[in-house]
């Protein structure tokens, strides 16, 4: 029998993982954004679901999991520990030798949230520019029935 280690945290199971990652898709599409890569990882930092579009860099998955990494393990947006390590270089290559480059602090990870604001797991978007990214990652979290931090893109996300 199968048990629930954390009874006051709602799961994310593979198919709401792989529902954001869908969301993600039609939602690229529809705002003309350049193919991507998203990576949805689970409250303990591991891969749930994982897809990269035609045409996305053979490299975006890996920077999509960086940036769901980061956001996980800091318990932030990477949009935010970009802001919050941009005065302190040092830092930052420390994070990404201590986690083995997993980590990027480039907006585009983003926290997925249950309805009591547990963090449940995270989410990874690259292919376009990091506002883009990061707009994919919050709209897909929130189609799918989440909540997410940050609420909402930068505001000019698509210029």
């Amino acid at each position: 029998m199968a048990y629930n280690h954390n009874p006051l945290k709602e799961l994310l199971t593979l198919e709401k993982a792989n529902k954001i990652v869908s969301e993600g898709f039609k939602i690229a599409r529809k705002h003309n954004i350049s193919p991507l890569a998203i990576v949805v990882l689970d409250s303990g930092g591991h891969q749930v679901s994982s897809q990269r579009e035609d045409g996305a860099g053979i490299i975006r998955i890996e920077i999509s999991i960086a940036k769901a990494y980061g956001a996980l393990g800091m318990g932030c947006s990477s949009r935010g520990i970009g802001i919050g390590l941009s005065t302190k270089p040092v830092f930052a290559t420390a994070l990404s030798s201590i986690s083995d480059g997993k980590f990027a602090t480039a907006a585009g990870g983003v926290l997925i949230l249950d309805d009591k604001k547990n963090v449940i797991g995270s989410v990874g978007v690259s292919g376009d520019t990091s506002e883009r990214d990061e707009f994919v990652a919050i709209s897909a979290i929130k189609e799918a029935g989440f909540m997410t931090d940050p609420e909402t893109p930068v505001e000019d996300w698509d210029k």
